[in-house]
């Protein structure tokens, strides 16, 4: 059985200086360390409209999907992410009983445990939890960011943006991670099983 660590959702919030990439910050029970997931603008909203109480939130399809799982079925569903490919994490929608999976996407999945008020637990595999977690403070402003974490697009505009503020530690940085996924990637045996060649 896979040990599994349960995250508890803390916050969301936009990365300054930039209008379309957000934070969903989640913590372990205990609160000693954080794990930070990136997020669209459509996933920041939609945590906005639920935050601030939006009214007729009820009535939003996520909210009307939920009660009806709810009041119509024993059905027992968790959320697992065990995996981090190409700066994705990579979740699964898992029934508790008949261990069936759907895959879906990491903030979708934080998003539709804070709509079930955690009846539906978001839990991280231990080791990635470990690897990937820094130590929660719930006093501090910044929130880190491991780059493996961020989208290869992520990870091109803001290689450009360093670039173009001289911030050149930053941008070997990214460039190192880039490199590291484009030697991952060729690596890997494509679906005749031969490798790819540069």
């Amino acid at each position: 059985m896979i040990a599994r660590v349960r995250l508890v959702f803390r916050s969301v919030s936009e990365i300054v200086g930039s209008s379309d990439i957000g934070l969903l910050v989640l913590t372990d029970s205990a609160e000693q360390r954080q794990v930070a997931l990136p997020c669209d603008t459509r996933t920041l909203s939609e945590f906005a409209l639920r935050m601030d109480n939006t009214p007729l939130i009820d009535k939003l399809l996520p909210e009307v999907l939920w009660n009806l799982i709810h009041w119509q079925s024993d059905l027992r569903l968790e959320v697992h992410i065990d995996q981090l490919v190409d700066g994705k994490y990579q979740a699964m929608l898992s029934n508790v009983d008949t261990l069936d999976d759907i895959p879906i996407s990491a903030t979708d999945a934080v998003l539709l445990s804070f709509v079930s008020r955690g009846e539906i637990p978001v839990l991280m595999e231990e080791s990635l939890f470990r690897r990937q977690s820094t130590v929660y403070d719930s006093e501090a402003v910044g929130v880190s960011l491991p780059v493996n974490t961020i989208s290869d697009e992520m990870l091109q505009s803001a290689l450009d943006k360093a670039v173009k503020n001289e911030n050149y530690e930053m941008a070997s940085h990214l460039r190192d991670e880039i490199n590291r996924r484009k030697k991952t990637n060729q690596a890997q045996p494509s679906d005749d099983g031969s490798q790819d060649k540069e």
